[in-house]
């Protein structure tokens, strides 16, 4: 086992490859552990030089609406009106703490998402 960290693309790419050598491998064995480790320097690399940004709040409010399979009509009770949902989710207004608290759960959404400032499409 030589394992180095990751300091270049080519090094990201030359673990990647090995990764997949070793995704056969058996528990408890030493290629078990190379596996280990080199996913390890991977998940580090990828968080410094790959970062992805936080969707803003109404994007992640969508994205939990798509994995529910819930309609605008079903946010009514956590948000308020027809309107306010329809004014929220189209950025023609911005969420109030009380909404986000709702949303937060009865949606189990991050609060950390739901409080990133997001612009709105009014003019």
């Amino acid at each position: 086992m030589n394992i180095k960290p990751i300091k270049t693309q080519e090094d990201y790419n030359a673990t990647l490859s090995q990764i997949e050598k070793l995704m056969d491998a058996k528990p408890n064995t030493p290629q078990m552990d190379e596996l280990e480790v080199l996913t390890t320097l991977v998940e580090a690399y990828e968080k410094q030089h790959y970062k992805i940004d936080a969707p803003d709040p109404i994007e992640a409010i969508k994205f939990r609406m798509e994995q529910e399979g819930l309609k605008q009509k079903d946010l009514v009770p956590i948000v308020g009106s027809k309107s306010i949902v329809s004014e929220i989710l189209n950025k023609k207004r911005k969420l109030t703490i009380e909404m986000i608290r709702n949303l937060h759960k009865e949606l189990h959404i991050p609060v950390e998402s739901l409080f990133l400032d997001y612009k709105t499409n009014c003019a």
